[in-house]
């Protein structure tokens, strides 16, 4: 097994309720990736293989990082937050935030009913999300040498449930807290992947660039 650094793509749309307008990287967004891109480079971080999502956030972050030979494989997706906002607000009454602060309560209850199965004829089913977050990154591991992954906030507090067992609540708490182009490490201990790295943010850790340090 080999150690996988996970990187959330750079800030989105941050006017978006609905999956295709959200799937684009803001101006500032851009500048993320590339003050990520810069200090790796400057850091001397080695590696050899680099993978993506299929979503356009994610290739535009990898782009804006530098990175050249990119691997896509769609099983490293954002799950489809906002299409399944809309079916709580439908089924359930739920009424999906005008404010980005109003997602601090939503989130929650999302996974939750989702996870519970009460959302009816979700895009893909929480356990689908599970299997297929366990299977790329066991993938990824038995490769050769170090890898770097760009994905999205809700795979990563996926792996990170999995890595430290967390229950839904965690787990929603943790996604919530994933910043923009923030890195977290998986690294092999005992034959299993644990977490040694999250959150990190060393390329906005300056005073000049505090308020690059987005969560949505």
């Amino acid at each position: 097994m080999t150690h996988i650094t996970l990187v959330r793509h750079g800030q989105a749309n941050t006017e978006a309720r609905d999956e295709i307008s959200y799937d684009q990287l803001s101006d500032l967004g851009h500048q993320q990736a590339a003050w990520l891109g810069s200090y790796l480079d400057s850091s001397g971080a080695q590696h050899p293989r680099v993978y993506c999502g299929t979503l356009r956030r994610h290739i535009e972050t990898a782009a804006g990082m530098g990175c050249a030979e990119v691997i896509q494989d769609a099983r490293l997706n954002e799950m489809e937050y906002f299409t399944m906002a809309q079916a709580m607000e439908a089924q359930h009454g739920l009424a999906i935030p005008q404010e980005r602060e109003g997602f601090i309560a939503h989130l929650p209850k999302v996974f939750k009913a989702w996870s519970a199965g009460e959302i009816d004829t979700p895009p893909e089913s929480w356990e689908d999300f599970e299997s297929r977050t366990q299977s790329v990154l066991t993938e990824i591991a038995a490769g050769d040498g170090p890898a770097l992954v760009v994905t999205s906030g809700g795979f990563i507090s996926m792996a990170m449930r999995q890595a430290m067992g967390l229950d839904t609540d965690g787990m929603a708490r943790m996604a919530l807290a994933i910043m923009n182009t923030s890195m977290h490490r998986l690294f092999p201990i005992g034959g299993h992947l644990s977490p040694v790295l999250f959150n990190a943010v060393p390329h906005l850790d300056t005073a000049d660039r505090l308020y690059a340090q987005t969560h949505l």
